[in-house]
């Protein structure tokens, strides 16, 4: 290899993972991370990598590599989570980690005692939340296209409130067969940051299906039982922890079991002021004022702190001077304040407005490469060819001029869009 060295080499691997469907804006806290995780051998060949999914074959086609040589080199990348290998049932892909989900999420549910976690966790915590540049390329201008999406706790649904399947955790356990157990990420980088203990367990990290044996084959987490899996889900309703999921209907490979108080999702939500870090439920909180007691379980227990106690002002209250809750615009539609609801004020509705969520990861990665300007890298995939360079330079200005963008966006093409793509790829 040694194709490219110095100092440019980890600025030219940042813009490769800037290609991803979740931007990575160069920074210099960036650059240290780059320099933390990746060797020099790793960061030029990631640079060479194509940006879709691949064989070794064409991994060695692409880059005049050897298949011998990139097999050592992958394995060595996956191990550290920088790559994931893929089975398609006939043979193993490879993909270049995005930093979410990714990078971070592996690195962090890395053990062992010569592992620098907590210089680890320092980096990501300043990237991803010290510096603003992460979450403004990716959220600052209204994206709407997340990774993660809220699963309401079916406990919390109003009576006779119908709930589809793929919004059911239960209904997407049961699609599987393989199920992993690992460290959940974020809390294990609050632990190497210092933050006080948190009442969640630190193994509560679950996959399932491919992305299950992705864990398992790398040594991130442990293989476990189905019965197990429904046991952890049953445990976090008790713990009043937030259920999220894939962003799609189709496929969902994990389901994470979030607290407030370590959760970067909800955090963000939370701090930053961008919504659209988390994708909301299609369910909503709903109070039924009149059996309100104003006691404060609630909003004390809401993840992203949607709700505030206010003074009652009504004449007809029992408790005069009391409070009452009342469910802001940021809601996850998750149903924890309602679990927590001694009364039984609060359940959950289906909102207004729908929520649409991709069909698959296919369709999400695209909508959100197209929402942040890099769907061009997915289309002219190969970076070592001059010829695909200028079109990803020349299809890349198209796309991101602001009426065509809105236009493949819109429910009117959006399906047609993507149903052109779709065929592109088989």
């Amino acid at each position: 290899m040694g194709h490219m060295t110095g100092k440019d080499l980890y600025q030219k691997l940042g813009k490769r993972l800037d290609q991803a469907p979740m931007r990575t804006p160069w920074t210099p806290i960036f650059r240290e991370l780059l320099e933390a995780l990746y060797s020099p051998a790793e960061a030029e060949l990631v640079c060479r990598l194509p940006f879709r999914p691949s064989t070794l074959a064409r991994i060695a086609r692409l880059t005049g590599e050897t298949e011998s040589r990139l097999h050592a080199m992958m394995d060595g990348l996956c191990a550290k989570g920088l790559v994931v290998d893929i089975w398609n049932g006939q043979e193993y892909q490879y993909m270049v980690s995005p930093i979410v989900i990714g990078f971070f999420e592996f690195t962090m549910m890395r053990t062992g005692p010569d592992l620098p976690m907590a210089r680890w966790a320092e980096l990501f915590r300043g990237y991803m939340f010290g510096e603003k540049d992460f979450l403004a390329a990716n959220f600052g201008d209204g994206q709407q296209v997340s990774v993660m999406r809220a699963l309401p706790h079916e406990e919390a649904l109003g009576e006779h409130v119908e709930i589809l399947a793929y919004e059911q955790a239960v209904a997407l356990v049961d699609e599987h067969s393989d199920f992993s157990l690992g460290l959940c990420s974020c809390r294990h980088e609050k632990h190497h940051l210092g933050h006080a203990p948190c009442r969640a367990p630190m193994t509560t990290c679950t996959s399932m299906g491919s992305g299950a044996r992705f864990l398992i084959r790398n040594g991130f987490a442990r293989p476990m039982e189905k019965r197990e899996m429904l046991d952890i889900l049953a445990r976090s309703r008790d713990l009043g922890l937030t259920l999220s999921a894939d962003n799609v209907r189709q496929g969902v490979g994990f389901i994470c079991h979030c607290c407030g108080c370590c959760c970067n999702l909800l955090r963000g939500v939370r701090e930053t002021g961008y919504p659209g870090l988390l994708v909301t439920s299609g369910f909503v909180a709903t109070l039924s004022e009149a059996l309100c007691t104003g006691c404060g379980l609630c909003a004390k227990a809401c993840p992203v702190a949607a709700i505030r106690m206010e003074a009652e002002t009504t004449a007809d209250k029992t408790q005069p001077g009391g409070k009452t809750a009342r469910i802001g615009s940021i809601c996850l539609g998750c149903g924890v304040c309602a679990l927590q609801c001694p009364t039984g004020a609060l359940h959950l509705q289906p909102r207004a407005r729908k929520v649409l969520h991709p069909e698959d990861s296919f369709e999400r990665v695209l909508l959100q490469a197209l929402e942040r300007g890099t769907l061009q890298s997915f289309l002219f995939d190969n970076p070592n060819s001059r010829t695909q360079g200028f079109m990803r330079g020349l299809v890349g200005g198209f796309l991101r001029l602001p009426p065509v963008k809105q236009a493949l966006l819109s429910d009117a093409l959006r399906s047609r869009f993507l149903a052109v793509l779709r065929r592109g790829t088989e």
